[in-house]
């Protein structure tokens, strides 16, 4: 017997979602996806459920653009509580750590250059980082303390912003895999305060901002019906080169096309448009695009 064929509609482009506290990304993508009725989609970088602000959600021929939106940086605003540490770095964990002291304003501003640029930052014990095949939160639940080693993160600028009795809030522009709430981790041992993230918002995955997101709420009751944006806005941060029709189609086929004119770009990674449709995504490479990646949208 023939299996059912889905109902499901051929959704292609991305929504810039603002998502709540208390949601997880998987949750969010799934009631996008019943939104839209959609038969693919993903997000763009997770989010903790703790956290809230953008989560980029691609659907259909957009979810080929997803690596280029997670390698772009990202931007958060953070509040540190000082005098706990927790076993997530996060309030959502078991108290681990306690201290009386609080950190001045002075001793935090001489901290942060300490967390900036390219350091070595050992990821929490509760993160997605794969040990023999295994998550690392799913060992932390089990008991046991995950072998997580340091690895280079880079740390573009972090900024004090505000700062209370028992917390302070920050801003931070950061590279690809560098955790927030190690940063609120290692931040409070150095100040000899202990502390943990006790709010956390994301404005900022690569081209997408927290000017351009839309609350789930009211994408579910229908209130913003632009929501979706075009497959390419996952990446405006590339080059971009106009093709002709027949380059387009050497492209879709797989083929390499030699770039002629004064405005092609160097190497690196562009991508193709024809007719103001986005073509192939790859690398220049002595004068030719060479596609690594070909999209299925009619012109």
């Amino acid at each position: 017997m023939n299996a059912p064929r889905s109902k499901r509609a051929e959704i292609n482009g991305w929504v810039v979602l603002d998502k709540p506290v208390g949601v997880t990304s998987t949750h969010a993508v799934a009631r996008l996806k019943r939104v839209f009725n959609a038969k693919k989609a993903g997000h763009a970088g997770t989010l903790d459920p703790l956290a809230s602000g953008v989560l980029p959600v691609a659907f259909g021929e957009a979810t080929k653009t997803v690596p280029f939106v997670q390698d772009g940086e990202k931007a958060y605003r953070f509040t540190i509580q000082w005098g706990i540490e927790t076993d997530s770095d996060d309030a959502d964990g078991q108290i681990v750590g306690r201290s009386e002291a609080r950190p001045e304003t002075a001793a935090i501003l001489a901290a942060l250059p300490h967390f900036t640029g390219t350091i070595l930052q050992t990821p929490p014990a509760f993160s997605a980082i794969k040990i023999a095949g295994e998550r690392a939160y799913d060992i932390a639940r089990d008991g046991e303390m995950p072998d997580l080693q340091p690895r280079p993160v880079t740390i573009h600028e972090l900024a004090l912003v505000a700062i209370g009795a028992d917390e302070a809030t920050f801003e931070a522009r950061c590279g690809k895999g560098t955790y927030v709430r190690a940063i609120a981790r290692d931040l409070g041992r150095m100040l000899g305060c202990l502390g943990h993230v006790s709010a956390l918002r994301r404005t900022r995955v690569g081209p997408f901002g927290e000017s351009e997101a839309v609350p789930l709420a009211q994408i579910e009751d229908a209130s913003v019906p632009d929501a979706m944006r075009r497959v390419e806005a996952g990446l405006l941060e590339l080059p971009q080169i106009v093709v002709d029709r027949d380059s387009a189609a050497r492209l879709r086929r797989g083929q390499a096309v030699l770039l002629r004119g004064r405005d092609a770009p160097g190497d690196g990674v562009a991508y193709a448009c024809c007719g103001g449709v986005v073509v192939a995504v790859g690398a220049v490479e002595r004068g030719e695009l060479v596609p690594g990646r070909v999209f299925n949208l009619p012109f």
